[in-house]
Formats: structure tokens, C-alpha cells, sequence
């Protein structure tokens, strides 16, 4: 859906990505770029004793490998406008395969800038559990005059 202009979005339209699984040397490296080494993700023992009994993936990684399934499409999007509502529903493990799933909730035209759409976006594992729910938020070009 990012790959279209504003007006061509409608309320209810719904979009799946591709799938991606989460990986040891993905959370190794994200722990190094972000300096998050809080011990659920970086230390085995740790989390054998924690209520998951494993290490999970950062939340923010997991959201950040959803932003990269958006096709954002150069000359329709604008910018990212922002993330409402975020929830960290479930942990995502190493291992794990996730997938997006959008809907288009509500647009707000913005006139000569382009318009917001607002999706309700899923991050969904493999067994269908959805594990992070929020509203984000795309600025679109408008369709050039022609």
C-alpha cells in the first residue's frame, strides 16, 4: 500500500509483506548497535530463569525488521510520520518468523503537503499470534496534476 499516492488509499484496504526470521547474529548485532544488552537477550542462563525460559529479540528490533518490510516507495512516500499505540503483545524468540499485516484506518489530507495514512499494523509470528500491534503513520505524495 505505501506504494500508492494518498488518494488512492481507502479505508479498510489491507496488505501482508513477506516473511523474515529472527536470527542469533540479529540480536547479537542489534544489542552491539543499540548498547541494549539487557540479560533476556543477550544471556542464556538469565533467561532460562525468566518467565519465557529463553532469550527473546528485542521488541524495538522486531519493529525496526517491520519497517523494512514496508515498501516504502520513493516519489509516494514522503517520510514516516510517527507510531501510535505501540504494544508489545507477545516475545519473539530466535527462531521466530514474522510477517506485517496493515490496514488502511484513517487518512487526513494535508493539502499541497500530501496526506497521513494511518495504518493498523501487525507484526504477526509464524503461528498467527500477532506480537506487536500499533498505528503507523506514513506522510504520501499526493498524485502529480497532470
Amino acid at each position: 500500500m505505501p506504494d500508492r499516492y494518498f488518494e488512492e488509499h481507502e479505508i479498510g484496504q489491507r496488505w501482508t509483506t513477506w516473511a523474515r526470521t529472527v536470527t542469533e547474529a540479529d540480536v547479537v548485532n542489534f544489542a552491539g548497535l543499540s548498547g541494549d544488552f539487557y540479560p533476556i537477550h543477550v544471556d542464556q542462563d538469565y533467561a532460562e530463569r525468566s518467565r519465557f525460559g529463553r532469550r527473546i529479540a528485542h521488541g524495538v528490533l522486531v519493529l525496526s525488521f517491520a519497517t523494512g518490510m514496508v515498501p516504502a516507495v520513493p516519489g509516494r512516500v514522503v517520510a514516516f510520520y510517527g507510531i501510535d499505540r505501540l504494544r508489545f503483545l507477545r516475545p519473539t524468540f530466535i527462531g521466530d518468523t514474522v510477517h506485517v499485516e496493515m490496514e488502511v484506518v484513517e487518512l487526513k489530507d494535508k493539502g499541497d503537503a500530501g496526506g497521513i495514512v494511518d495504518y493498523a499494523m501487525r507484526i504477526v509470528n509464524q503461528r498467527g499470534e500477532p506480537v506487536i500491534a500499533c498505528n503507523y503513520l506514513l506522510l504520501m505524495h499526493k498524485r502529480p496534476a497532470a
